[in-house]
């Protein structure tokens, strides 16, 4: 971590950003995902930054060193052991990563025109280096007869190349924007943001409905500058946490419209969050699927569909709970339940809320929102038995 961003010299290859997550960061996700014992930093002097990447490390079980000079490696390094090494801001996901160095020791190299293009090293007239490499520990003593000041990468690259250890081919869609590329420069780190948030929350699912587009658009706007902020993701949670306090407030009041329609954005804002927490998860060592607390919010903004819609019904007060709320919860349930078993791609309709917010406001403002309650869990039920596979089955 040596080397110096080209149009920023004061930082670091390494600690330069992507949507709030550092290549030192992501090249340190890749060693853990190798089971690598001991990580080793080759930086003049004990940074912030680095001192966030040993406690990480420490955290996955792996010991953590930095060292001045590439002559320390000797005393971590024994001959039985196997050295993954990578090249400073080397940027790569793990997904692609770690499987691939998992195959066999190698250096890894890509065609020349594309190497050169991206910047990485030529190793020969149709080759250049691709910046990773999984090399046997012996040939790390060799770098002790070299000058402190040589770059250790490319020199153990050569003793590598010299000792017999093959080459091997980076698959083409390894140097395709986020998956492998080398980060030389602070524009370049924000160039290929909108490629990093493209390719981690994917484009099929998110642009099948209204709302979802809205959340994802929102992501590609304004997503790496929120993950930049520490407290950018906690903010949108809160902000979704406080316009849902209004919709209820809103309803209270019998400004039923108005509550609904903020519900649908509190629902944009989970969705928004949910996005963001994604992105972020690819920075931690250790990922769930699908998080509990989406569960929960998900559950909650439901539960303020089924009061606010309850209350815009107009039903009596004075009547039990059961039969105030039933029609909303039975249209919530079964907007769930179908969403969840149909195999059908406009099924994510019936799991967009502001979708739902809109129906719900004009049928509050033309007073009908009790018949549209009752009637669209019946709708729903009804074609979500006609697109189910066991349709002729149940029949």
């Amino acid at each position: 971590m040596v080397e110096r961003a080209l149009d920023d010299p004061g930082n670091a290859r390494a600690s330069l950003r992507i949507c709030g997550s550092t290549v030192g960061r992501q090249q340190l996700l890749v060693a853990i995902a190798l089971k690598c014992e001991r990580i080793v930093c080759l930086a003049p002097s004990l940074s912030p930054e680095l001192v966030e990447l040993q406690h990480l490390a420490e955290a996955a079980g792996a010991r953590f060193h930095v060292i001045a000079n590439h002559r320390a490696l000797a005393g971590l390094v024994t001959a039985t052991d196997e050295v993954f090494a990578f090249a400073d801001g080397l940027l790569m996901t793990r997904e692609f990563a770690a499987p691939l160095l998992e195959q066999a020791q190698g250096v890894l190299v890509q065609p020349i025109e594309q190497g050169l293009a991206g910047g990485f090293e030529r190793i020969d007239l149709n080759t250049a280096a691709a910046g990773a490499m999984r090399v046997p520990g012996r040939l790390v003593t060799q770098l002790n007869d070299l000058p402190a000041d040589c770059d250790a990468f490319s020199t153990l690259q050569r003793i590598a190349l010299q000792a017999g250890i093959g080459q091997r081919m980076l698959p083409a869609e390894g140097a395709d924007g986020g998956f492998w590329i080398l980060v030389a420069s602070d524009a370049l780190a924000h160039e290929i943001e909108p490629r990093w948030i493209r390719n981690r929350i994917g484009d099929q699912e998110v642009i099948a409905t209204p709302g979802r587009w809205i959340a994802a658009r929102a992501v590609h706007l304004f997503g790496a500058a929120i993950l930049d902020a520490r407290s950018g993701r906690a903010a949108i949670l809160g902000g979704a946490a406080a316009t849902g306090s209004l919709a209820l407030f809103a309803g209270w009041y019998g400004l039923t419209a108005l509550g609904i329609a903020l519900a649908g954005l509190a629902w944009i804002g989970m969705i928004l969050h949910a996005l963001l927490t994604r992105i972020a998860s690819d920075s931690e060592p250790h990922r769930v699927a699908a998080p509990v607390v989406d569960v929960v919010k998900s559950w909650l903004i439901d539960a303020l569909f089924v009061m606010l819609a309850g209350w815009g019904a107009g039903l009596q007060h004075a009547q039990p709970a059961y039969v105030r709320y039933f029609p909303p919860l039975m249209l919530l349930l079964v907007l769930r339940l179908v969403a969840a078993v149909s195999q059908q791609r406009p099924a994510a309709w019936l799991s967009d809320r502001l979708v739902l917010a809109a129906i719900l406001v004009v049928a509050v403002a033309t007073g009908f929102i009790a018949e549209v309650l009752q009637l669209g869990a019946v709708l729903i039920a009804g074609l979500g038995l006609l697109a189910s596979r066991g349709f002729k089955r149940i029949t």
